[in-house]
């Protein structure tokens, strides 16, 4: 069983992100690659990390009418990611043209809700309603059409594992007891992200930052 962990590499710069994941290599079970590197490494950029041998996630975070979305999706497809992200507020059409055009081995997930926001960012877009029930409605929106899974808080993961139960649910913003929030919002232990229910989990800065990566990888892992 490989680790849950996949860890973020936010940054612009090749070589550090190379670095950073021949460090963790055996204490991850992936990695994920965010707007930040894509943009400043491309296509290019992910073959180079997938030669490293971890399972890539790439976290595009997709949100645009179903037609655009499904052909960058199958522009994509050579690069054969493990997991790739679109938004669920794209809408019903949008999710399930996502999961047509990907890649048979990939797992299309749909974001919820960033960990970054609260209900008072929800209230001032026009969603009324707690954080909890947007991201329940879209967790049944994205399970009624045909993608793998969502990203959601840790925070929502029990309530949407029990209406989802085969779904698979990526954590991100978790952090150790310890560790500092950042930008986070809703934020919780990776160990009661996985007892709630998480598939994998999201660390970035916790591990990235760390003096000793591979170490704080291994303290992570040791948690679980």
């Amino acid at each position: 069983m490989s680790s849950p962990i996949y860890v973020a590499l936010d940054t612009p710069q090749l070589d550090r992100a190379k670095a950073i994941a021949t460090k963790v290599k055996a204490h991850v079970g992936g990695i994920k690659l965010g707007l930040e590197f894509f943009m400043a490494n491309g296509r290019h950029g992910v073959h180079e990390m997938a030669a490293i041998g971890l399972p890539v996630f790439l976290d595009l975070k997709l949100h645009d009418i179903p037609n655009t979305v499904a052909k960058a999706i199958q522009a994509l497809g050579p690069l054969e990611p493990a997991v790739l992200t679109v938004h669920a507020s794209g809408g019903r059409a949008m999710l399930e043209d996502a999961k047509a055009a990907a890649p048979v081995g990939t797992k299309v997930v749909a974001v919820t809700m960033l960990t970054s926001l609260d209900g008072d960012d929800l209230a001032a877009i026009g969603v009324g309603g707690a954080a909890h029930d947007q991201v329940l409605r879209l967790t049944e929106l994205a399970r009624s059409s045909g993608v793998d899974g969502i990203v959601c808080s840790g925070g929502e993961v029990a309530a949407a594992r029990a209406a989802w139960k085969d779904g698979f649910f990526v954590v991100p913003g978790v952090r150790p007891a310890n560790g500092s929030h950042g930008d986070q919002k809703r934020v919780v232990t990776p160990r009661h992200a996985m007892d709630s229910g998480a598939s994998i989990l999201v660390v970035g800065r916790p591990i990235t930052q760390a003096e000793n990566p591979d170490q704080a990888a291994r303290e992570i892992e040791a948690t679980l």
